[in-house]
């Protein structure tokens, strides 16, 4: 019979206890859109600041000292993509994390774009 706990047994035991409507205070929409590609950083690292956050968030802080995308942090802290995308842009709205633009977020900018296509066309085969 297959084992439902991961290896650390740890993650699973707290995603029972706490349900992820909790985490993010019953919200479910991110105030930022944050594409699960977004890479996420940490500008300056305050050693103060962990300690006002909920262990959730404190973390996601910590694994976005190395830039690290939602996906990433997600699995990192072994919780929901929705609930990663509400406590990251907590963190982006107390200005404690940055979110890379994507290529997505240049999707209408022609120059950019352009930009792009000649860097690719310019890349040894």
């Amino acid at each position: 019979m297959p084992s439902d706990t991961p290896p650390d047994g740890r993650a699973r035991a707290r995603s029972r206890r706490i349900r992820p409507y909790t985490l993010t205070g019953g919200r479910t929409r991110a105030r930022h859109e944050l594409l699960v590609e977004a890479l996420v950083s940490v500008p300056e690292y305050d050693p103060r600041l962990p300690e006002t956050l909920m262990p959730e968030s404190r973390m996601l802080y910590e694994h976005a000292r190395s830039r690290a995308s939602i996906a990433e942090l997600s699995v990192a802290i072994a919780a929901p993509l929705g609930v990663v995308r509400v406590l990251i842009s907590d963190l982006v709205s107390q200005g404690a994390v940055y979110v890379h633009a994507t290529a997505h977020t240049y999707q209408h900018d022609r120059e950019m774009l352009g930009r792009i296509l000649d860097g690719l066309q310019r890349l040894p085969v």
